[in-house]
């Protein structure tokens, strides 16, 4: 979706308290979404200084979201929905579901869920927004363990609308469920995990680029600078309308298979040049190319194409004339004598 509705936009909903346990850029941001939606937050933050400015900064990104016309409703009145609270007791009092956002260590999160697990009534959801940890690793040992999970967002979620959510084996399927329904409820779009797995799936995608992009790099095959501007303005705007595997259906005529058959060989090998000896089977192929043509609006591949293009061009004007606005030009050289 090239242009998304203001947050907050979405179909009614019963109100809804949500406690976020740690406000820094997560927490704050989770904020943001809950209360552009219409669900009263209320914060808890350890840190005094930290606390001190979360409404302010929650404040701010609010601001900004108005001022592109990305707010249902004016600041004044969102704002208002989010309080700051001196305990974690008062925080989660009456809150319906719980949002953990705290520091990736296992211990910390190990303590604070038995915690949770202790002053909530045993119906509250209790997540955490880990972007690696997974959830058997600190809540295995939680009485009420049956209603911990991971809720992992994409960073920024007030603007990337998705969020893994990573049931640990024994989370109960009306925990998964509860996620699932305040993850719409708020306008983002939940992804349910089949299993846990380190990393979840989206930081493996990403890291799997990543580890690329560093040998490219390391070997002097292109700048860091360039590999930004390739993903930036090639590979990131593609997926940002299709995804890899609808672009892998639609960049080869015959489709994901055909793709598979052409492609593949060569990127087994790239594979085993990193380490990797990890090839697509067909059965994978034949899943992916099964799933992905049930998805498509279109019967023919050449219509599909077309509305991909249509989709692309529509971004293309949106952004045109749109810089990067974390880059600048190199400085120009000194000519002063020394």
């Amino acid at each position: 979706m090239i242009s998304p509705p203001p947050l907050g936009s979405g179909a009614a909903h019963s109100p809804r308290t949500v406690a976020v346990v740690g406000a820094g850029s997560i927490g704050i941001a989770w904020a943001v979404v809950f209360a552009s939606a219409g669900v009263s937050v209320r914060l808890f933050e350890t840190d005094d200084a930290v606390r001190r400015g979360a409404l302010g900064e929650v404040d701010s990104i609010l601001t900004a979201l108005f001022e592109a016309d990305l707010l249902a409703e004016p600041v004044a009145d969102v704002l208002p929905r989010v309080s700051m609270h001196d305990s974690l007791a008062a925080a989660v009092a009456g809150a319906d579901f719980v949002q953990e956002c705290v520091i990736e260590d296992i211990d910390v999160k190990r303590e604070l869920f038995a915690e949770l697990d202790r002053i909530t009534p045993p119906g509250v959801v209790l997540a955490s927004s880990t972007s690696t940890i997974m959830a058997s690793l600190f809540a295995a040992e939680v009485p009420g363990r049956d209603r911990c999970l991971v809720v992992h967002p994409a960073n920024p979620p007030y603007f990337l609308r998705v969020a893994e959510i990573v049931p640990a084996p024994f989370t109960s399927a009306e925990a998964i469920e509860s996620a699932r329904e305040l993850l719409t409820q708020v306008d983002m779009t939940p992804v349910v995990l089949n299993r846990e797995i380190e990393g979840f799936a989206f930081n493996r995608l990403q890291g799997a680029v990543l580890r690329e992009a560093y040998c490219l790099v390391r070997d002097g095959v292109l700048s860091a600078s360039d590999l930004d501007t390739l993903v930036r303005d090639g590979l990131g705007l593609r997926w940002s309308v299709i995804g890899p595997f609808t672009t892998s259906e639609l960049n080869t005529r015959g489709g994901i298979r055909r793709h598979a058959e052409v492609i593949g060989p060569i990127y087994a090998r790239i594979g085993v040049m990193r380490g990797t000896d990890d090839p697509w089977t067909p059965e994978t192929i034949e899943l992916v190319a099964s799933e992905i043509e049930q998805r498509l609006p279109h019967e023919t591949w050449e219509e599909n194409v077309r509305e991909r293009d249509r989709a692309m061009i529509k971004l293309a004007s949106l952004l045109r004339q749109f810089e990067n606005p974390l880059s600048q030009a190199p400085a120009a050289a000194s000519t002063s004598p020394l």
